[in-house]
């Protein structure tokens, strides 16, 4: 089984433009299940060899209370294992799948936790209490991230001519390879400043040709950007958790809650269905954990 696991994960990859946090959620559940069904079995199993009986015996394990799974995560791990047997099943490796008759537990979307403007603009502010290279770094970083809702992923691998300067954008490599472009707004001072001023002490002669750099010349990862959010919110004195992904969710809350388009705040973001984007529409509880998906 687990060579057309593979296949399916590649083909997310190389057809579906699935991002790499995507495709490894896929593999983990997707390894998960494959375990389940040795054990079932005793043996490893070829997918045709799977029966409904099985799969069916897989979702009532992970809805069992000692599983500890939250009805969300039950979802995705019954819609991975969908997924897996309909590519089967499309491309004639097995006859027919067998998590048909497989229906997810219905999940209530409710919009994902925001910061408030007043707690955005204390993060904003935290970077420029230090002075030099870093501090205009992490200021232009954050700036970017609150102006224009782009994924980390996205932003960290801006390069230098994605900016442009002329119409104040930025170009947006999307994971589907599409290209969108999103306003600087008040972000083009900072990332201005930050270029002209501070990048180059970055550099090295090794450097890469992306936007952001770290202390070492080296291109600025996703962790890396989480340790600098994580830094600006401690003195900011934010209590709650805030990430990349929090940030991106309070641009889209605050656009819609000032009456922007809701098909314009679709395009901003990237979003390829509208009904991604409704979901901010919606008032967020209070008890809202800080990330919820993109």
């Amino acid at each position: 089984m687990d060579q057309y696991i593979s296949q399916f994960l590649s083909t997310l990859s190389t057809q579906k433009g699935y991002t790499e946090n995507t495709i490894a959620a896929y593999r983990n559940d997707l390894g998960q299940f494959a375990q389940f069904v040795r054990e079932q079995r005793g043996s490893v199993a070829d997918p045709g060899e799977v029966t409904p009986e099985i799969v069916e015996a897989y979702v009532e394990s992970l809805q069992r209370p000692e599983g500890g799974y939250a009805p969300s995560t039950v979802a995705r791990k019954i819609a991975a294992v969908k997924s897996y047997f309909h590519f089967l099943s499309e491309h004639q490796i097995i006859p027919m799948s067998p998590a048909l008759r497989l229906n997810s537990p219905k999940i209530k979307k409710s919009a994902p936790k925001t910061l408030s403007r007043e707690e955005i603009e204390h993060l904003l502010a935290a970077p420029r209490q230090n002075s030099g290279p870093k501090a205009l770094r992490d200021s232009a970083l954050l700036e970017l991230l609150c102006a224009t809702g782009m994924r980390v992923t996205e932003v960290v691998n801006l390069r230098l001519e994605d900016v442009d300067w002329e119409q104040a954008d930025v170009i947006c490599h999307s994971k589907d390879e599409r290209e969108r472009r999103i306003p600087l707004a008040s972000a083009l001072l900072p990332l201005k400043e930050y270029v002209d001023n501070a990048r180059a002490a970055l550099q090295n002669d090794n450097s890469p040709n992306t936007l952001f750099l770290n202390h070492r010349g080296k291109k600025l990862t996703r962790q890396g950007v989480w340790l600098i959010l994580r830094e600006a919110a401690e003195i900011a004195g934010i209590q709650a958790e805030v990430t990349p992904r929090t940030l991106r969710h309070s641009f889209a809350k605050h656009l819609i809650g000032s009456g922007e388009n809701l098909r314009r705040v679709q395009k901003l973001l990237g979003h390829a269905n509208l009904s991604t984007t409704q979901v901010y529409r919606q008032p967020a509880p209070v008890d809202a954990p800080a990330e919820a998906k993109d």
